[in-house]
């Protein structure tokens, strides 16, 4: 029998939490609601600045940008919001210019829609557009995010990988992110996938603090330190700061992953997450 060695995982340095003084982060895990009562959308028009909220339409990750657009336009119009603009950034040109810039510098609520995650960091990542929507998270405006646009939320994202099955390397590929909210992982569509493996195992090749899979029409706001669950589903919280083992040294991409002593939180609407404590607040 060949004896286990401890490989602790090792927590990054620098805190998960938003600045105070920052806006808010609203992360949706896709498939939210926007013929009903649209609770997660109303929410974010809410904390944009209600009927007088200014709303850029991010279509960057979707293929067909006009219909998007226009989804999104129709029931921001029916919560009362006036000025809306759609942002279609199809080529990385596109972000440095003027119109989608003074959009975004405008906006006091910013929405990335669903898609591929991967033309979000392709077409913004490092260019001036990039730097205005971390200026505008720093001045306070709300940045939301739904399924792609969720997924690009952490400094490092879940590009693709494999549903419902076992946790091991290869299932997961792993790429930078937008970094609006660091030292995090996130993983959406959840429980409707079947993804927990998925997200350990992201956990385990790019170690960060927390892992939260997100469930459809479900969503995370995270406010400074505090994150707020809100919608029909759950959020499952992965916490590997105290994390005892892992066997990702030496495993090759095929084999079966160990992890023990994660701490796993699964919390409902209603429910809030402090990113300092590491707790639940019920």
């Amino acid at each position: 029998m060949v004896e286990s060695k401890e490989q602790p995982f090792v927590s990054p340095s620098e805190s998960v939490e938003l600045p105070e003084s920052h806006g808010s982060l609203i992360i949706i895990g896709g498939a939210e609601d926007k013929d009903g009562d649209c609770k997660i959308l109303r929410e974010f028009v809410r904390r944009a600045g209600g009927l007088q909220a200014r709303v850029a339409i991010m279509t960057v990750a979707t293929g067909s940008p006009r219909e998007v657009g226009d989804r999104y336009t129709d029931v921001f119009r029916r919560l009362g919001v006036e000025d809306i603009q759609v942002v279609d950034t199809s080529r990385r040109e596109d972000s440095d210019d003027e119109s989608a810039l003074s959009a975004v510098r405008n906006a006091t609520g910013i929405f990335f829609t669903g898609g591929d995650q991967s033309r979000i960091l392709e077409i913004i990542k490092d260019t001036e557009l990039d730097t205005v929507l971390h200026k505008r998270l720093a001045e306070g405006a709300v940045i939301a995010g739904t399924s792609a646009g969720a997924a690009m939320m952490p400094d490092k994202m879940i590009v693709v990988g494999e549903s419902e099955t076992h946790a091991r390397p290869d299932t997961v590929e792993i790429d930078r992110g937008m970094g609006f909210l660091p030292n995090v992982v996130i993983d959406q569509h959840f429980a409707q996938r079947g993804r927990l493996n998925r997200l350990l195992t992201a956990l385990a090749l790019e170690p960060a603090t927390i892992g939260f899979g997100i469930d459809e029409n479900t969503a995370i706001i995270v406010d400074g330190h505090i994150v707020e669950i809100v919608g029909e589903g759950s959020v499952t919280i992965v916490d590997e700061e105290e994390a005892t083992h892992n066997n990702i040294q030496g495993l090759l991409k095929d084999e079966a992953l160990a992890l023990c002593g994660i701490k796993l939180h699964i919390l409902p609407a209603g429910y809030r997450f402090d990113l300092r404590s590491r707790s639940c607040v019920c």
